[in-house]
């Protein structure tokens, strides 16, 4: 097998590493399919591997009897299971799953924390994606506070648009009702609204973004500033765009 070279892998958050720290990380690293719905972290269970995903994107859901909600979403930004393993726990309450399939690099915990350990400037660049985590999550619940359906759509569109290869997304209106936690007929308006404003096209099982301008137009100040910040904090950029 060739070896893994750090300009061939598209996480971008392996890319932000030092070419010292990579080769660091590279021998524990290894590559794994990321099937739909495959859930990579159970809730209250010890985590044993973390991912690094290359192509597709994760649900980070809150799931209780009422019913589940997506509160963080992470694709080939960032790390899976970052935020419990590298602030000292061994697992979250949350259930972490695919929600776009594709592939990533996993790394079993002790390696990464043996790794993190010994080299500050990998657990730097790590714990500056935990504080983009923690600002996604802000900005979900003032999206949730503050914004209407189709807004929330809007800028949850925009999330899965920044981690896709392409401008479709393959989801269904009960999946959307689930991630957004609002009754079905609540994303068949929105996504109305949506397409009747020529942002998207929706298909049977699949919403095409059309008009991205006109999302972030809706959207609003509840998209933008988790990208604003990973910009600024792992890229060295003051602009978003992951």
């Amino acid at each position: 097998m060739a070896l893994l070279q750090q300009a061939g892998v598209r996480n971008k958050l392996l890319q932000a590493l030092s070419p010292e720290d990579f080769a660091s990380l590279r021998p524990g690293l290894r590559a794994e399919k990321m099937p739909l719905r495959q859930v990579l972290i159970a809730p209250h269970t010890a985590i044993e591997t973390v991912h690094f995903p290359e192509e597709g994107f994760v649900s980070i859901t809150t799931d209780e009897p009422s019913g589940r909600v997506e509160i963080g979403l992470i694709g080939q930004e960032g790390l899976i299971g970052a935020a419990p393993i590298l602030l000292d726990d061994d697992r979250s309450p949350h259930t972490h799953f695919v929600q776009m399939a594709g592939h990533m690099l996993s790394i079993d915990v002790a390696v990464l924390r043996a790794e993190v350990e010994r080299r500050p400037a990998l657990r730097r660049v790590l714990h500056r994606f935990i504080q983009v985590q923690f600002v996604q999550t802000a900005q979900t619940a003032f999206a949730n506070a503050r914004g209407n359906t189709a807004t929330r759509l809007a800028r949850w569109l925009l999330m899965c648009h920044d981690r896709a290869d392409g401008d479709q997304i393959t989801v269904t209106q009960d999946f959307m009702s689930f991630m957004l936690g609002v009754e079905r007929p609540g994303v068949t308006a929105a996504l109305r609204v949506l397409a009747d404003g020529g942002f998207i096209r929706k298909y049977r099982g699949i919403v095409e973004i059309i008009n991205r301008d006109g999302l972030l137009d809706l959207a609003g100040d509840s998209y933008g500033r988790a990208e604003t910040e990973y910009a600024r904090l792992i890229e060295g950029r003051f602009e978003p765009n992951i």
